[in-house]
């Protein structure tokens, strides 16, 4: 699972990096969430949370239907 996620995570990644900023897969919980890092000038961003939730957690559903939430972490 945590291999599709990553796999997943590097369809975003291009886009978070044009605008200066990262995403790192932190981890896979047991109740099916996923937890990443942003990072670079995402980490300060006033819509990051839009971007986990709008962007990030509906491509990973898509690839990984097992996928409940993603979470950003510190």
């Amino acid at each position: 699972m945590e291999q599709k996620i990553k796999e997943a995570l590097e369809q975003i990644r291009p886009f978070l990096q044009r605008d200066g900023g990262d995403i790192e897969f932190v981890e896979y919980t047991d109740d099916h969430v996923v937890n990443v890092r942003l990072k670079g000038h995402c980490a300060g961003c006033p819509g990051a949370r839009m971007t986990i939730k709008g962007v990030v957690e509906r491509i990973l559903k898509e690839s990984c239907p097992e996928v409940e939430s993603v979470e950003a972490v510190d």
